[in-house]
């Protein structure tokens, strides 16, 4: 642990309970109504549970505040040429009593790792370069709409995908 950390303490919430990486700094926390917090860092999202764990940026499909901050987390489902096709996971919902500055950062972040965002109309599917927080490089990533099947993403995704592979 680095002398500042040592001194001034690595920003987290009292009661934090995760594991920070040696260079992922607090950007923002909120408490949980249900109990722990929400920390934003440079890597990305620490949710509350029995024992909390990292969203990493890249994998946040969708954050929406309705009276209660929503949560879209995606899986890496498998993949078409270069290009990661993803699932998304249920919503997660988290109360918060003051949602403002992690809402912000969370927003600033997702959108941030964000390099390119593609639109394949029929069947409805994102495909997007991003950034993983704390690595070199960037992804291909592609994820369907709500209904859209794996099957339909992944012939969305092929010929995108031929076109990296040239």
């Amino acid at each position: 642990m680095g002398l500042f950390r040592r001194v001034f303490g690595d920003g987290a919430p009292d009661g934090f309970t995760g594991v920070l990486e040696r260079d992922e700094t607090v950007i923002a926390h909120a408490p949980v109504q249900t109990g722990g917090h929400l920390v934003a860092t440079s890597l990305g999202l620490w949710v509350p549970g029995e024992s909390p764990r990292r969203i990493g940026w890249h994998l946040i499909s969708k954050v929406k505040w309705e009276g209660a901050l929503r949560v879209v987390e995606a899986v890496e489902a498998s993949t078409e040429g270069a290009v990661v096709l993803l699932e998304d996971l249920p919503a997660q919902r988290f109360a918060l009593d003051d949602p403002r500055r992690v809402l912000r950062a969370i927003s600033q972040r997702v959108e941030g790792s964000i390099r390119v965002r593609e639109r394949v109309e029929s069947p409805g599917v994102w495909i997007l370069q991003r950034k993983i927080p704390g690595r070199d490089g960037v992804v291909w990533q592609a994820r369907g709409d709500a209904g859209v099947d794996l099957a339909d993403v992944r012939s969305a995704v092929a010929v995108f995908a031929e076109g990296l592979a040239r």
